[in-house]
Protein backbone atom coordinates (compact mmCIF):
# COMPACT_ATOMS: atom_id res chain seq x y z
CA UNK A 1 0.00 0.00 0.00
CA UNK A 2 1.17 3.52 -0.70
CA UNK A 3 0.90 6.09 2.07
CA UNK A 4 1.76 9.80 2.29
CA UNK A 5 5.46 10.55 2.63
CA UNK A 6 6.67 12.06 5.87
CA UNK A 7 7.85 15.67 6.00
CA UNK A 8 10.25 16.43 8.85
CA UNK A 9 10.49 20.05 10.01
CA UNK A 10 13.85 20.45 11.82
CA UNK A 11 15.09 23.44 13.79
CA UNK A 12 18.74 24.41 13.54
CA UNK A 13 19.14 24.63 17.30
CA UNK A 14 18.30 20.95 17.72
CA UNK A 15 19.96 19.33 14.72
CA UNK A 16 22.97 18.11 16.71
CA UNK A 17 20.87 16.73 19.53
CA UNK A 18 18.36 14.99 17.32
CA UNK A 19 21.11 13.47 15.21
CA UNK A 20 21.66 11.19 18.22
CA UNK A 21 18.16 9.73 18.04
CA UNK A 22 17.24 6.49 16.33
CA UNK A 23 14.62 6.97 15.79
CA UNK A 24 -13.49 -12.32 28.49
CA UNK A 25 -16.07 -13.70 26.10
CA UNK A 26 -16.26 -14.98 22.57
CA UNK A 27 -12.73 -15.90 21.53
CA UNK A 28 -9.82 -15.27 23.89
CA UNK A 29 -6.10 -15.94 23.45
CA UNK A 30 -3.83 -14.73 26.26
CA UNK A 31 -0.24 -14.52 25.01
CA UNK A 32 1.61 -12.89 27.91
CA UNK A 33 1.14 -12.46 31.64
CA UNK A 34 1.93 -8.76 31.48
CA UNK A 35 1.53 -6.48 28.52
CA UNK A 36 -1.01 -4.65 26.39
CA UNK A 37 -4.53 -6.01 26.08
CA UNK A 38 -6.55 -5.71 22.89
CA UNK A 39 -10.32 -6.17 22.92
CA UNK A 40 -11.98 -6.51 19.50
CA UNK A 41 -15.70 -5.77 19.76
CA UNK A 42 -17.61 -6.91 16.67
CA UNK A 43 -21.11 -5.52 16.46
CA UNK A 44 -24.30 -6.71 14.83
CA UNK A 45 -23.55 -6.90 11.09
CA UNK A 46 -27.08 -6.63 9.78
CA UNK A 47 -26.34 -8.54 6.57
CA UNK A 48 -24.13 -11.44 5.53
CA UNK A 49 -22.05 -9.06 3.40
CA UNK A 50 -21.17 -6.93 6.41
CA UNK A 51 -20.65 -10.01 8.56
CA UNK A 52 -17.96 -11.20 6.15
CA UNK A 53 -16.28 -7.79 6.01
CA UNK A 54 -16.26 -7.31 9.78
CA UNK A 55 -14.85 -10.81 10.23
CA UNK A 56 -11.97 -9.96 7.88
CA UNK A 57 -11.14 -6.78 9.79
CA UNK A 58 -11.31 -8.52 13.18
CA UNK A 59 -9.11 -11.36 11.97
CA UNK A 60 -6.45 -8.90 10.80
CA UNK A 61 -6.37 -7.32 14.24
CA UNK A 62 -6.19 -10.71 15.94
CA UNK A 63 -3.28 -11.70 13.70
CA UNK A 64 -1.47 -8.44 14.52
CA UNK A 65 -2.03 -8.92 18.26
CA UNK A 66 -0.72 -12.48 18.02
CA UNK A 67 2.40 -11.26 16.22
CA UNK A 68 2.87 -8.72 19.00
CA UNK A 69 2.64 -11.39 21.70
CA UNK A 70 -0.19 -9.39 23.26
CA UNK A 71 -3.29 -10.56 25.07
CA UNK A 72 -6.34 -10.32 22.82
CA UNK A 73 -10.01 -10.96 23.35
CA UNK A 74 -13.03 -10.82 21.08
CA UNK A 75 -16.49 -9.77 22.22
CA UNK A 76 -18.74 -11.18 19.52
CA UNK A 77 -21.77 -13.22 20.51
CA UNK A 78 -23.15 -13.43 17.01
CA UNK A 79 -26.96 -13.38 16.99
CA UNK A 80 -28.95 -11.43 19.54
CA UNK A 81 -29.72 -13.18 22.82
CA UNK A 82 -33.41 -13.79 23.47
CA UNK A 83 -34.89 -12.30 26.63
CA UNK A 84 -35.20 -14.70 29.58
CA UNK A 85 -32.97 -17.21 27.82
CA UNK A 86 -30.42 -17.13 30.62
CA UNK A 87 -27.65 -16.29 28.18
CA UNK A 88 -25.42 -13.23 28.45
CA UNK A 89 -25.64 -10.56 25.76
CA UNK A 90 -22.65 -8.78 24.25
CA UNK A 91 -23.31 -5.55 26.13
CA UNK A 92 -23.04 -7.38 29.46
CA UNK A 93 -19.99 -9.29 28.26
CA UNK A 94 -18.29 -6.03 27.32
CA UNK A 95 -19.15 -4.40 30.66
CA UNK A 96 -17.78 -7.37 32.63
CA UNK A 97 -14.65 -7.48 30.51
CA UNK A 98 -13.95 -3.79 31.14
CA UNK A 99 -14.57 -4.15 34.87
CA UNK A 100 -11.77 -6.72 34.93
CA UNK A 101 -9.39 -4.60 32.84
CA UNK A 102 -9.51 -1.04 34.17
CA UNK A 103 -7.20 -1.57 37.14
CA UNK A 104 -3.81 0.07 37.39
CA UNK A 105 -1.28 -1.06 34.80
CA UNK A 106 1.68 0.36 32.87
CA UNK A 107 0.44 -1.40 29.75
CA UNK A 108 -2.29 0.00 27.50
CA UNK A 109 -5.76 -1.34 26.92
CA UNK A 110 -6.89 -1.17 23.29
CA UNK A 111 -10.62 -1.27 22.48
CA UNK A 112 -11.48 -1.63 18.80
CA UNK A 113 -15.13 -1.44 17.75
CA UNK A 114 -16.02 -2.92 14.36
CA UNK A 115 -19.58 -2.54 13.11
CA UNK A 116 -22.35 0.02 12.70
CA UNK A 117 -23.37 2.97 14.83
CA UNK A 118 -26.42 5.18 15.31
CA UNK A 119 -27.11 8.73 16.44
CA UNK A 120 -30.53 10.22 17.21
CA UNK A 121 -29.35 13.79 17.59
CA UNK A 122 -28.43 13.38 21.23
CA UNK A 123 -27.14 9.85 21.92
CA UNK A 124 -24.50 7.98 19.94
CA UNK A 125 -24.50 4.19 20.18
CA UNK A 126 -22.53 1.25 18.85
CA UNK A 127 -24.78 -1.54 17.56
CA UNK A 128 -24.24 -4.84 19.36
CA UNK A 129 -26.01 -8.18 18.99
CA UNK A 130 -28.67 -7.45 21.59
CA UNK A 131 -28.80 -4.17 23.54
CA UNK A 132 -26.55 -1.48 22.08
CA UNK A 133 -23.92 0.41 24.06
CA UNK A 134 -23.86 4.20 24.15
CA UNK A 135 -20.87 6.49 24.40
CA UNK A 136 -22.18 7.68 27.78
CA UNK A 137 -22.37 4.12 29.13
CA UNK A 138 -18.89 3.31 27.90
CA UNK A 139 -17.63 6.48 29.57
CA UNK A 140 -19.13 5.34 32.89
CA UNK A 141 -17.59 1.88 32.63
CA UNK A 142 -14.16 3.39 31.94
CA UNK A 143 -14.35 6.17 34.54
CA UNK A 144 -12.02 4.36 36.92
CA UNK A 145 -9.52 3.24 34.30
CA UNK A 146 -5.96 3.56 35.64
CA UNK A 147 -4.00 2.45 32.59
CA UNK A 148 -3.26 3.98 29.19
CA UNK A 149 -6.26 3.56 26.93
CA UNK A 150 -6.80 3.55 23.17
CA UNK A 151 -10.34 3.42 21.81
CA UNK A 152 -10.82 3.00 18.07
CA UNK A 153 -14.45 3.17 16.94
CA UNK A 154 -14.64 2.17 13.28
CA UNK A 155 -18.43 2.57 13.05
CA UNK A 156 -20.67 5.12 11.42
CA UNK A 157 -21.98 7.93 13.66
CA UNK A 158 -18.98 7.46 15.95
CA UNK A 159 -17.86 11.11 16.21
CA UNK A 160 -19.63 11.83 19.55
CA UNK A 161 -17.51 9.12 21.19
CA UNK A 162 -14.62 11.62 21.05
CA UNK A 163 -16.49 14.15 23.15
CA UNK A 164 -17.73 11.58 25.67
CA UNK A 165 -14.57 9.51 26.13
CA UNK A 166 -11.73 12.02 25.84
CA UNK A 167 -9.50 12.18 28.94
CA UNK A 168 -5.81 12.41 29.83
CA UNK A 169 -3.68 9.42 28.78
CA UNK A 170 -6.35 8.28 26.33
CA UNK A 171 -6.31 8.12 22.57
CA UNK A 172 -9.73 8.21 20.91
CA UNK A 173 -10.11 7.50 17.20
CA UNK A 174 -13.46 7.62 15.41
CA UNK A 175 -14.34 6.88 11.81
CA UNK A 176 -16.56 9.96 11.56
CA UNK A 177 -16.36 13.53 12.75
CA UNK A 178 -20.00 13.73 13.86
CA UNK A 179 -22.98 11.57 14.67
CA UNK A 180 -24.67 12.68 11.47
CA UNK A 181 -22.21 10.82 9.22
CA UNK A 182 -24.48 7.79 9.31
CA UNK A 183 -23.56 5.82 6.19
CA UNK A 184 -21.49 2.65 6.32
CA UNK A 185 -17.90 3.56 7.30
CA UNK A 186 -14.92 2.02 5.52
CA UNK A 187 -12.30 3.33 7.94
CA UNK A 188 -12.05 0.00 9.80
CA UNK A 189 -11.08 -1.84 6.64
CA UNK A 190 -8.06 0.36 6.08
CA UNK A 191 -7.16 0.78 9.75
CA UNK A 192 -7.07 -2.98 10.36
CA UNK A 193 -4.67 -3.31 7.43
CA UNK A 194 -2.46 -0.34 8.31
CA UNK A 195 -1.82 -1.12 11.99
CA UNK A 196 0.56 -3.96 11.09
CA UNK A 197 1.73 -2.70 7.69
CA UNK A 198 5.39 -1.56 7.51
CA UNK A 199 4.42 0.74 4.63
CA UNK A 200 2.42 2.84 7.11
CA UNK A 201 5.57 3.44 9.21
CA UNK A 202 5.99 7.07 8.18
CA UNK A 203 9.01 7.92 10.34
CA UNK A 204 10.82 4.66 9.52
CA UNK A 205 11.43 3.58 13.13
CA UNK A 206 10.51 -0.05 12.34
CA UNK A 207 7.08 0.11 13.97
CA UNK A 208 3.66 1.51 13.03
CA UNK A 209 2.12 3.73 15.66
CA UNK A 210 -1.57 4.33 16.28
CA UNK A 211 -1.13 7.80 14.82
CA UNK A 212 0.51 6.44 11.68
CA UNK A 213 -2.26 3.86 11.21
CA UNK A 214 -4.85 6.63 11.63
CA UNK A 215 -3.16 8.84 9.03
CA UNK A 216 -2.69 5.93 6.60
CA UNK A 217 -6.27 4.68 6.95
CA UNK A 218 -7.67 8.17 6.52
CA UNK A 219 -5.65 8.60 3.34
CA UNK A 220 -7.04 5.35 1.95
CA UNK A 221 -10.60 6.39 2.80
CA UNK A 222 -10.11 9.68 0.98
CA UNK A 223 -8.59 7.83 -1.97
CA UNK A 224 -11.60 5.47 -2.17
CA UNK A 225 -14.15 8.26 -2.38
CA UNK A 226 -12.03 10.24 -4.82
CA UNK A 227 -11.54 7.31 -7.22
CA UNK A 228 -15.24 6.44 -7.02
CA UNK A 229 -16.16 10.10 -7.70
CA UNK A 230 -18.36 10.03 -4.63
CA UNK A 231 -18.92 12.59 -1.90
CA UNK A 232 -17.06 11.43 1.22
CA UNK A 233 -19.48 10.48 3.99
CA UNK A 234 -16.86 9.80 6.67
CA UNK A 235 -14.05 11.93 8.10
CA UNK A 236 -12.03 10.29 10.87
CA UNK A 237 -10.89 12.10 14.00
CA UNK A 238 -8.12 11.52 16.56
CA UNK A 239 -7.99 12.96 20.08
CA UNK A 240 -5.13 12.29 22.50
CA UNK A 241 -4.77 15.47 24.55
CA UNK A 242 -7.98 15.21 26.56
CA UNK A 243 -9.74 18.27 25.17
CA UNK A 244 -12.50 16.28 23.45
CA UNK A 245 -12.19 18.13 20.16
CA UNK A 246 -10.37 15.76 17.84
CA UNK A 247 -8.08 16.39 14.89
CA UNK A 248 -8.54 15.22 11.28
CA UNK A 249 -5.74 13.48 9.40
CA UNK A 250 -5.49 16.43 7.01
CA UNK A 251 -3.82 18.42 9.82
CA UNK A 252 -0.80 16.09 9.76
CA UNK A 253 2.23 15.93 7.52
CA UNK A 254 3.80 12.64 8.39
CA UNK A 255 3.59 12.36 12.18
CA UNK A 256 3.64 16.10 12.90
CA UNK A 257 0.54 18.28 13.13
CA UNK A 258 1.32 21.24 10.88
CA UNK A 259 -2.10 22.88 11.05
CA UNK A 260 -3.31 24.49 14.25
CA UNK A 261 -6.84 23.92 15.59
CA UNK A 262 -9.03 26.99 15.74
CA UNK A 263 -9.38 28.89 19.00
CA UNK A 264 -5.84 28.14 20.15
CA UNK A 265 -6.60 24.53 21.12
CA UNK A 266 -3.65 22.20 21.64
CA UNK A 267 -2.68 19.84 18.86
CA UNK A 268 -3.17 16.09 18.98
CA UNK A 269 -0.91 13.27 17.85
CA UNK A 270 2.01 13.01 20.26
CA UNK A 271 0.51 10.38 22.58
CA UNK A 272 -0.99 8.41 19.70
CA UNK A 273 2.46 8.19 18.14
CA UNK A 274 3.77 6.55 21.32
CA UNK A 275 1.40 3.56 21.13
CA UNK A 276 2.30 0.62 18.89
CA UNK A 277 0.41 -2.63 18.54
CA UNK A 278 3.56 -4.32 17.22
CA UNK A 279 6.58 -2.60 18.82
CA UNK A 280 10.01 -2.63 17.22
CA UNK A 281 12.89 -4.61 18.68
CA UNK A 282 14.34 -1.42 20.16
CA UNK A 283 11.01 -0.51 21.77
CA UNK A 284 10.67 -3.99 23.27
CA UNK A 285 14.12 -3.80 24.85
CA UNK A 286 13.36 -0.52 26.62
CA UNK A 287 12.39 -0.88 30.31
CA UNK A 288 8.94 0.43 31.10
CA UNK A 289 10.18 3.23 33.37
CA UNK A 290 12.66 4.42 30.75
CA UNK A 291 10.00 4.33 28.08
CA UNK A 292 7.66 6.36 30.28
CA UNK A 293 10.42 8.91 30.87
CA UNK A 294 11.08 9.05 27.13
CA UNK A 295 7.37 9.57 26.46
CA UNK A 296 7.20 12.45 28.94
CA UNK A 297 10.14 14.16 27.24
CA UNK A 298 8.45 13.85 23.85
CA UNK A 299 5.22 15.25 25.27
CA UNK A 300 7.08 18.20 26.79
CA UNK A 301 8.74 18.93 23.45
CA UNK A 302 5.36 18.88 21.74
CA UNK A 303 3.87 21.17 24.39
CA UNK A 304 6.80 23.55 24.05
CA UNK A 305 6.33 23.73 20.29
CA UNK A 306 2.62 24.42 20.76
CA UNK A 307 3.51 27.29 23.09
CA UNK A 308 6.28 28.72 20.93
CA UNK A 309 4.58 32.13 20.42
CA UNK A 310 4.60 32.58 24.20
CA UNK A 311 8.39 32.33 24.49
CA UNK A 312 11.30 34.61 23.81
CA UNK A 313 13.18 33.04 20.89
CA UNK A 314 16.44 32.53 22.79
CA UNK A 315 14.72 30.91 25.77
CA UNK A 316 12.57 28.75 23.49
CA UNK A 317 15.55 27.25 21.68
CA UNK A 318 17.48 26.79 24.92
CA UNK A 319 14.60 24.81 26.46
CA UNK A 320 14.09 22.84 23.27
CA UNK A 321 17.77 21.92 23.13
CA UNK A 322 17.79 20.80 26.78
CA UNK A 323 14.81 18.52 26.16
CA UNK A 324 16.28 17.17 22.91
CA UNK A 325 19.60 16.35 24.57
CA UNK A 326 17.81 14.57 27.43
CA UNK A 327 15.84 12.59 24.85
CA UNK A 328 19.00 11.64 22.97
CA UNK A 329 20.57 10.36 26.19
CA UNK A 330 17.69 7.88 26.60
CA UNK A 331 18.74 6.13 23.40
CA UNK A 332 22.44 6.41 24.24
CA UNK A 333 21.71 4.75 27.59
CA UNK A 334 19.81 1.92 25.91
CA UNK A 335 22.27 1.40 23.04
CA UNK A 336 25.50 1.55 25.06
CA UNK A 337 27.69 -1.50 24.22
CA UNK A 338 28.23 -4.03 27.02
CA UNK A 339 31.01 -2.97 29.34
CA UNK A 340 30.92 0.71 28.39
CA UNK A 341 29.37 3.31 30.67
CA UNK A 342 26.04 4.52 29.27
CA UNK A 343 24.94 8.13 29.34
CA UNK A 344 23.39 8.95 32.72
CA UNK A 345 19.66 9.22 33.22
CA UNK A 346 17.92 10.99 36.12
CA UNK A 347 18.44 9.17 39.43
CA UNK A 348 14.72 8.53 39.94
CA UNK A 349 14.59 6.71 36.59
CA UNK A 350 17.77 4.71 37.10
CA UNK A 351 16.62 3.64 40.57
CA UNK A 352 13.72 1.76 38.98
CA UNK A 353 15.39 0.26 35.93
CA UNK A 354 16.95 -2.64 37.85
CA UNK A 355 13.47 -3.91 38.72
CA UNK A 356 11.63 -2.75 35.62
CA UNK A 357 10.80 -5.28 32.92
CA UNK A 358 11.34 -4.52 29.29
CA UNK A 359 8.30 -4.42 27.04
CA UNK A 360 6.71 -7.88 27.20
CA UNK A 361 6.52 -10.73 24.77
CA UNK A 362 8.96 -12.47 22.49
CA UNK A 363 10.24 -10.55 19.50
CA UNK A 364 8.50 -12.02 16.44
CA UNK A 365 10.81 -13.08 13.64
CA UNK A 366 9.05 -10.76 11.21
CA UNK A 367 9.59 -7.64 13.34
CA UNK A 368 12.38 -5.73 11.68
CA UNK A 369 15.60 -5.06 13.53
CA UNK A 370 16.72 -1.41 13.81
CA UNK A 371 18.05 -0.10 10.52
CA UNK A 372 21.83 -0.64 10.17
CA UNK A 373 22.10 2.79 8.55
CA UNK A 374 20.98 4.56 11.72
CA UNK A 375 23.88 6.80 12.83
CA UNK A 376 25.61 6.06 16.12
CA UNK A 377 24.69 8.49 18.90
CA UNK A 378 27.06 11.38 19.39
CA UNK A 379 28.91 11.71 22.70
CA UNK A 380 27.12 14.12 24.99
CA UNK A 381 29.06 14.50 28.25
CA UNK A 382 27.58 15.42 31.58
CA UNK A 383 24.37 14.61 33.39
CA UNK A 384 21.16 15.55 31.62
CA UNK A 385 19.29 18.58 32.96
CA UNK A 386 15.90 18.02 34.52
CA UNK A 387 13.28 18.56 31.82
CA UNK A 388 11.88 22.10 32.18
CA UNK A 389 8.16 22.68 32.33
CA UNK A 390 6.83 24.25 29.17
CA UNK A 391 4.45 26.58 30.96
CA UNK A 392 2.61 29.42 29.30
CA UNK A 393 3.83 32.93 30.05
Amino acid sequence: MNYPAIVRPITIATLAAFAALTALAGVSHAQTEAGPTIAIVVGAPGTEEYRSLFEQWATRLEDAATRAGAQWHRVDGGDAVQEDSGETDDRTRLQRFLEAQVGESDYPLWLVFIGHGTFDGQTAKFNLAGPDVSAAELSQWLAGCKRPLAIINCASSSGPFVNRLSAPDRVIVTATRSGFEQNYARFGEYFSAAIADPAADLDKDDQTSLLEAFVAASARVEEFYSQASRLATEHALLDDNGDGLGTPASFFRGVRAVEKPSGGAATDGTRAHQLHLIPSRQERRMPVVVRDYRDRLEQQIAALRDDRPQWDETEYYARLEDLAVSLARVYQWQDAPPGSPPEPLPAEVLAQTALAPASPGPVPSDVAAPSPTTPEPASLPGAPPQPPTAARH
